[in-house]
């Protein structure tokens, strides 16, 4: 059962002599530890196991003690953190939009380009999935995010949270996987690269913009503390009747909503909804393995044109010379440019094929995991969910190319069939990954719901 924990309040002397700072706001003087007089409890979204939040101060995080996943960061002064960094990454990337990104010029012939040309000039080389995919993931969808934290923090302290946002709070975790920036950051440094010993290259008040947006819309994802802002935007209703700690949530009928933590009860048919949030709640993610498998056969089929076909295609007085990834690698070995031949070969051919077989390896030993090896398998899917976003540099790369190399019969770039393959590839194993369910790794055969609970805890 749920028991009931007293919160003492300890009068501070008044210090009349002094001068009183303001009073913070209130979302501010009150953390969601202070105003909760019952368990807050949550269950980890890798393993399933119900816990109860320790008390956390600023700093601290609340860490699964079974698989050990980070539940909880806390932060000090969350809502003012996450405002400073939207609104600065926001006046970042309007800077980056209205102002030159890049120039080059070779022969007395160049070409300058802003930002927004590095998605539309892929439409007139008839690569328009290619330009949707960058426009998305580096300026429309980080905008939208940074749009919604502001809004939410200025309604939170205001004093009242602002119309629709509990759907803006929605959306901060749909958005958060598919923000690109610092991948795109390091596509048009490795384009530099590439391309430096060819010709005069100029970088323009964009190309430090976007540098700094990268940095502040990665540290704006890291500012929100989604536990805190659920808090202060919905409450925390009471725990399901009956729930008990240090146990999978699973056999009790019960799991945690992915977007805002909250655990709830599901029905007979292991369904339900989030009281607080409103999102669906499922015991498993629907036919998890099947979605997973045939979203990896498909990025397997596509791989193999993404590697034979070219990437890209080089004309150079009149000469057209079509570079595949592996072709591209081995040139700029060539060039004697071998860290970038070494994150081009890590980011689109090791990244590649290692999520691909990592991921296939999960579905097949998730029916018959065994728990003492399930730690090792979680953390397996962890650093494969994180780094698949990151092959996505060299679709970035052939975009800023295009975009750039314009000098007529001179020299001119132009992207190849291989570059639509590739990103569908980068696209399809993140959706592989997003789609598999860690918690079939506990599930196996050797697990049981009633074995000994490890010690709660929360570290640093």
């Amino acid at each position: 059962m749920d028991r009931q924990e007293d919160v003492i309040a300890v009068p501070r002397p008044a210090l009349r002599h002094l001068p009183q700072p303001p009073p913070a706001p209130y979302v501010d003087r009150t953390p969601p530890e202070a105003r909760a007089n019952r368990r807050r409890l949550r269950a980890c979204h890798e393993c399933d196991w119900l816990m109860a939040l320790p008390p956390l101060h600023s700093g601290e995080q609340a860490v699964c003690p079974r698989c050990g996943h980070a539940e909880v960061s806390r932060h000090r002064y969350p809502a003012q953190r996450s405002l400073a960094l939207a609104i600065s990454a926001l006046a970042s990337l309007a800077i980056a939009t209205a102002f030159p990104f890049l120039a080059f010029s070779v022969r007395g012939v160049g070409n300058r380009i802003d930002l927004t040309q590095t998605a539309t000039d892929l439409i007139g080389h008839h690569a328009p999935l290619v330009a949707i995919v960058v426009l998305l993931t580096i300026l429309v969808l980080p905008a939208l995010y940074l749009l919604a934290v502001v809004w939410l923090q200025l309604g939170l302290l205001g004093g009242r949270p602002l119309p629709a946002s509990r759907s803006a709070a929605r959306a901060l975790a749909h958005l958060q996987p598919w923000m690109m920036a610092d991948v795109f950051l390091i596509g048009t440094l490795v384009s530099l690269i590439k391309i430096a010993g060819l010709a005069q290259i100029e970088l323009g008040p964009a190309f430090w913009a976007f540098g700094a947006f990268a940095v502040l819309l990665l540290a704006t994802t890291q500012s929100v503390d989604r536990d805190w802002l659920w808090f202060a935007l919905e409450g925390e209703p009471p725990a399901p009747e009956g729930s008990q700690t240090g146990r999978p949530a699973a056999p009790q009928g019960l799991t945690g909503c992915h977007t805002c933590g909250l655990v709830g009860r599901l029905d007979e048919h292991g369904h339900g909804r989030c009281q607080r949030c409103g999102e669906p709640l499922l015991a498993r993610r629907p036919h998890s393995l099947q979605r997973t498998w045939a979203l990896l056969a498909a990025a397997a089929v596509l791989y193999v044109p993404a590697n034979v076909y070219p990437i890209m295609t080089t004309v150079s007085l009149g000469r057209a010379s079509p570079n595949t990834i592996v072709g591209g690698i081995v040139e700029l070995i060539e060039m004697g440019s071998w860290p970038v031949a070494l994150v081009i070969l890590v980011a689109s051919v090791i990244v590649p094929i290692g999520k691909l077989l990592a991921m296939t390896w999960l579905c097949l030993v998730a029916p018959r995991a065994h728990a003492l090896r399930a730690p090792v398998r979680t953390r397996l899917y962890r650093i494969t969910e994180f780094i698949g976003r990151w092959s996505m540099v060299d679709i970035f790369v052939v975009a800023i190319l295009v975009a750039l190399i314009r000098a007529g019969n001179l020299m001119a770039v132009e992207p190849g069939p291989a570059a639509v393959a590739f990103g569908s590839v980068v696209v399809l194993t993140m959706l592989a990954a997003m789609t598999f369910d860690p918690r079939l790794i506990w599930d196996g055969p050797s697990f049981t719901a009633d074995e000994e609970a490890p010690h709660e805890r929360h570290a640093p």
